[in-house]
């Protein structure tokens, strides 16, 4: 019997398909230590900031097995060992099934996940699916756009009510997460929504890192390539120092939080 199911599973993930962006060999920014990263391909929102809006269609790109995946992890394992596995997107939530597969036979060899998401997809009254992803998911890398609802729906074209119920539900879960926020002038880097995003984090039990990225707009040729609209041409890119004060915002928010 055991062996039936070891067969059964091996020909699910042999034959259950992802739709594949691109693949990094060794990232050093999503998650620790050096990653192998796969971008799946579609998302259903519109980040006015979105570096890969070729990321954003669902059409056909690359379909990729689990098993593929997993030779290609195989062939720079020496190199990604310190780090592990991490799926991104685009939205990678929108496959889950195939990242629970894919997670699955990468805790099978003992390696690292980490699921870089927006939480966009998360449905309250219905966790069956992603408690499944969970349980074989390390560590949450939660994109927080905006901590205002109708800001968000601005900066994106969908609300966050979801999100901000899926960071709450990792909490819950005792689920490791780390949040990461961009901030763009006039958009996010506004002492008011920085507060009330660490108040936010603040209520979250399991958050082990923040970070707090600077908007770039190195994206612009892809965008003038696939003759979409860049809405940010106008706003410069945030520098370092906005952003590390933006970061001292939050922190100190959570700070002053704690001590009420």
């Amino acid at each position: 019997m055991a062996g039936y199911l070891s067969r059964h599973l091996h020909q699910k993930i042999m034959t259950i398909k992802g739709n594949i962006h691109s693949i990094e060999s060794c990232g050093t920014v999503d998650g620790p230590g050096i990653r192998f990263v796969i971008f799946m391909q579609g998302c259903p929102m519109r980040c006015q900031y979105c570096h890969n809006p070729d990321s954003w269609t669902t059409n056909a790109n690359k379909l990729m097995t689990v098993d593929e995946i997993m030779q290609k992890y195989d062939g720079v394992k020496e190199f990604v060992q310190s780090g592990g596995i991490t799926v991104t997107g685009g939205e990678p939530l929108l496959q889950i099934n195939f990242v629970t597969e894919l997670f699955k036979a990468a805790k099978s060899k003992n390696i690292h996940t980490a699921l870089d998401t927006s939480g966009i997809t998360f449905n309250p009254q219905n966790t069956e699916t992603i408690d499944e992803l969970l349980k074989y998911t390390d560590l949450v890398l939660l994109d927080i756009k905006h901590i205002n609802n109708e800001e968000h729906k601005k900066l994106t074209g969908c609300s966050n009510q979801n999100i901000l119920k899926f960071a709450q539900y990792l909490s819950e879960k005792g689920i490791p997460m780390w949040i990461r926020h961009v901030v763009v002038k006039d958009i996010t880097l506004n002492k008011e929504y920085l507060t009330e995003l660490g108040k936010f984090i603040k209520t979250l039990k399991t958050v082990k890192a923040l970070d707090v990225l600077p908007y770039h707009d190195m994206a612009i040729p892809k965008y003038e390539a696939l003759n979409i609209n860049y809405p940010l041409k106008n706003t410069p890119p945030t520098t370092k120092q906005q952003a590390i004060w933006a970061r001292d915002v939050i922190i100190n928010t959570m700070k002053k939080e704690s001590n009420l």
